[in-house]
Order: C-alpha cells, then sequence, then structure tokens
C-alpha cells in the first residue's frame, strides 16, 4: 500500500532517547501522576502525528498482550477501558469475564518506527477489577502498589537490573516448528565475548542495543554468551516496576528484531542440551533516600545486616519460590550442576553454582543477585516474591542457612509441590492466585513427560507459554 500520503510519526532514534530519557526521569523522580497524565494527555492531543496508542499488560504467567487503541478514541475513553479476562489464561472465569484496564501514564515510551511500526506509542495498563480495586491476578500491579507503600511508608526504593540471556537461531519462528524439525540452529558459534564484528549475531546484538538506547534503557554493556548464538545485553539500574517493564520490552523488541533478520530471539532457559542455558540473573538492593541500605564498608563481603537478612530470607524460602523463578517445564533442565547451575540453596561471593551470590560492590551499587530466576519466568511475581520475601519475610532458625546442603528441585513437579503447600506464598498472593497459578504449572507439566531424559522434547517448546497460540492448544 502507498505511503506517499501518510504523515505518521517516526523519529530519530536520538530524539527518541533524549524523550524516554526525560520521561523516565519524570518516572524515576515520582512527579504526580495528575500532572504526568495531563502531560501526556496533551502531548497525545497535539501530535498529529499519531495513530494508535499500545497498551501493554501481562497476564499470570507472565506473556506480554498489546491491544492498540485509537488515539482519539483512547483521548475521550481512557478512564472507560474494558476487555475481556476470561480470554486471558490464569484471569477471570467466563461467568466474570468484563476487566477494566486503566492507563499507568508514568510507564509511557516513544519507540522506533522500524521496529514498532510508524505513528505508535506505548503505554503500560494496570488491571482493575470490577468494584474499581486493582486486579489480584496482575502482578505489575501487586508489585507497583507493594513498592509505592513501602515508599509511603518508610522511604523505600526498591531497585532492580537483569542480566536476560538468551539463543539467536536460525530461522523464523524457530520455536513453533521445533516440535517438526526436533532441533535448533546455532546462527554463530563464537562464543563467550567472541564473534566477528559483522557476523548475524553481532549484528543482532548492536540492532537490538541501538533500540534500547532509544527506549531510554541506558545500556551498560553488551556481548555474546558462554553457549553458541547466545547473547546478554545489559542495561541499567531502575526502580522495581519500572525495571520489569524493561523486561517485558527487552524481550518483546529481541523477538522483533530478530524476526526482521529472519531469526528467532529464543528465552527458553534451556534450548539445547549439552551447552549452557539462559538465566536471569535478577540484581536487587533497598536505599532509603539516597542510601543504598544494603552497603556496610565493615560488614562481611560489605554487605549489611540488612543485606543479609535480606538474603537469608530468600534462602529460607527457596523451595517456596522456586515455581515463580523456574515456571517452565524446560527450566529444571538448567538447573543442571555441570553447566553453572544455580541450584544450590545457599549464597556465595564467589561461586556461580550458589543460589544467590553477592557480588563486589560500593556504597552505590552493593547489591545481591538472585541467580536461580529463568528468563521465561513472570518479572512482576519474580521481582514481587524476592522483595516482599526479603523485606517481609522470617528467617528459619537453623544453624547453617547459608552453607548449602540443599538444593533446588530437579523437575517441575516437586517445585510445585512445595509452591501449592506454601502458606507463605498463600499468604503473599492469596489462595486464589496461588491456586490458579499452580494449576497453570501442572497443566504445562502433564502435556509433557515425567522424566526429563536427554532430548529435549517437542511439548517442552510447543507448548510453552512464550509461544503460546488458540491454533497450538487446538492440535494439543
Amino acid at each position: 500500500m502507498s505511503t506517499e500520503y501518510r504523515n505518521f510519526l517516526a523519529l530519530p532514534y536520538e530524539e527518541l532517547e533524549e524523550m524516554n530519557l526525560q520521561a523516565k526521569h519524570d518516572r524515576t523522580s515520582r512527579v504526580a501522576p495528575d500532572e504526568i497524565r495531563e502531560k501526556r494527555l496533551k502531548y497525545l492531543k497535539d501530535e498529529k502525528r499519531i495513530k494508535a496508542v499500545t497498551v501493554l499488560f501481562s497476564d499470570l504467567e507472565g506473556r506480554l498482550h498489546l491491544l492498540d487503541y485509537d488515539k482519539k478514541f483512547l483521548l475521550g475513553s481512557y478512564e472507560n477501558l474494558t476487555f475481556d479476562g476470561s480470554s486471558i489464561r490464569g484471569f477471570t472465569a467466563q461467568k466474570e469475564s468484563d476487566l477494566r484496564l486503566g492507563i499507568d501514564w508514568s510507564a509511557f515510551y516513544w519507540v522506533p518506527a522500524d521496529v514498532f511500526g510508524n505513528g505508535k506509542v506505548l503505554v503500560f495498563g494496570v488491571v482493575i477489577d470490577k468494584d474499581g480495586t486493582p486486579y489480584s491476578g496482575d502482578l505489575r500491579g501487586v508489585l507497583k502498589k507493594y513498592a509505592e507503600e513501602l515508599h509511603a511508608t518508610k522511604n523505600y526504593t526498591l531497585n532492580a537490573a537483569t542480566e536476560i540471556e538468551g539463543f539467536l537461531f536460525g530461522g523464523v519462528d524457530a520455536e513453533k516448528t521445533y516440535h517438526q524439525t526436533g532441533k535448533f540452529d546455532f546462527v554463530s558459534t563464537g562464543g563467550y565475548y567472541h564473534s566477528l564484528p559483522l557476523d548475524p549475531l553481532r549484528q543482532f546484538i548492536d540492532t537490538a542495543a541501538e533500540v534500547q538506547r532509544a527506549m531510554g534503557f541506558q545500556n551498560e554493556k553488551d556481548h555474546p554468551e558462554v553457549a553458541p548464538a547466545q547473547f546478554e545485553i545489559n542495561f541499567g539500574y531502575s526502580e522495581v516496576v519500572a525495571a520489569a517493564d524493561q523486561i517485558q520490552l527487552y524481550k518483546l523488541l529481541c523477538r522483533q528484531i530478530a524476526n526482521n533478520y529472519g531469526f528467532t530471539a529464543c528465552f527458553l532457559p534451556k534450548p539445547v542440551v549439552g551447552v549452557n542455558g539462559s538465566g536471569m540473573h535478577t540484581n536487587v538492593s533497598v536505599s532509603k533516600g539516597k542510601t543504598n541500605l544494603f552497603w556496610d564498608e565493615n560488614g562481611e563481603e560489605q554487605l549489611s545486616k540488612f543485606g543479609w537478612d535480606f538474603l537469608d530470607r530468600i534462602l529460607t524460602r527457596a523451595l517456596d519460590l522456586c515455581l515463580v523463578f523456574n515456571s517452565s517445564v524446560n527450566a529444571y533442565r538448567r538447573l543442571d550442576p555441570h553447566f553453572e547451575a544455580p541450584n544450590q540453596i545457599r549464597a556465595s561471593a564467589t561461586d556461580r553454582g550458589a543460589m544467590i551470590r553477592v557480588p563486589i560492590g560500593n556504597s552505590r551499587s552493593m547489591r545481591t543477585e538472585v541467580r536461580a530466576v529463568a528468563p521465561d519466568a513472570n518479572p512482576y511475581l519474580a521481582l514481587y516474591s524476592i522483595f516482599k520475601t526479603g523485606i517481609d519475610g522470617e528467617i528459619a532458625k537453623v544453624a547453617n542457612l547459608r552453607a548449602g546442603g540443599r538444593y533446588l528441585p530437579d523437575n517441575i513437579y516437586t517445585a510445585i509441590e512445595d509452591f501449592t503447600a506454601s502458606s507463605w506464598i498463600a499468604q503473599i498472593l492469596g489462595a486464589d492466585v496461588q491456586g490458579r497459578y499452580a494449576e497453570l504449572k501442572q497443566a504445562a507439566a502433564d502435556r509433557c513427560p515425567r522424566q526429563l531424559g536427554t532430548i529435549v522434547k517437542g511439548c517442552e517448546v510447543q507448548f510453552h507459554h512464550a509461544v503460546y497460540n488458540q491454533s497450538l492448544w487446538n492440535l494439543f
């Protein structure tokens, strides 16, 4: 179709970066929500080149959903948006399907037109129940409420940054055809930190990094990972809700860019047996005002008592949280001790087999790194569980909590049992959400062989939640 008479928004990357960084500054500075809303509404009204606003939200398993609203419609109806919650897995039953969708105007992004399309901007939504209260199955809303309450009552800011690994495989939709091919094709065999400057993996990484920079991610470093065709693109610390939003956007833009190149960006935890799997190492800290509460120059490993207590509470609930961190059948292939698996329920400053690591830091950067999180976890659920447990949980009264000797489950069935039996999970999520999440994971387990074996099975990939579609389910 001819675009000769169109005049849709398509901004240069430098201009996008400047606008997104200003929006990020407004968000981290906690500019009043009403002020941000009016600022965004005025922009949408004045900017004639925008045709649609894409509203994003995530379901209970962490699958990202996108709705495009005509800009003119949204301007007049943003306070009365509804959608069918029964069509979203893990949300409402059919008989009580209507849910509302609010707009989190602070989570507003200008996007590169060559990746997201011309004339569009993104904003994250908030799922609201029929009675006007935040919907319990929307873990983004749960996380946001918890973070705001801690800031209001204790002046705490929850900080997070993730190191998300993935694979770049040959062909479009390689995950969806895996049950037919039985294999993935590496686009590069360079290995850790090594690739030719213009090989396919390096070109993909460079493009993704440019898009992230334009969207205000504030990149730190990027590189090929240990396994062939594996990548990692790191970006800076953010307030926890913004950090979780960036995880969702990171995976979305990587998939789209890979698709544009004729490849597949895959975030399965262990898509290929015999090489390292992919993790989402989750770095967290808590600050009070400008003080990092995890830092103590004289503390063990320079981590404060507050930080060690935070860490100990997570170790105490490691089995309860395992299904949150490792939510798919395939994730338990990654917890293989032969490939730097973080499956030991202990903490260490050096051993990468420990579930939690204490990296080298200073008064600004001191943090703990939860290494047992897989890249297909729901980031809002994972981060909420980490902070809620680390701040409000109890510490087990055992002698050697950090010393090891215990391991995370090596299969999803045991993890489901631990999760379902956990009174702590029921307390922080509510029994209803706990039950619905466990039911979804039990269904995933039942579709796959009980014994993992040495070969990645087609059902692990075909029915993995990241490539879910109705057609595939009807073929099952």
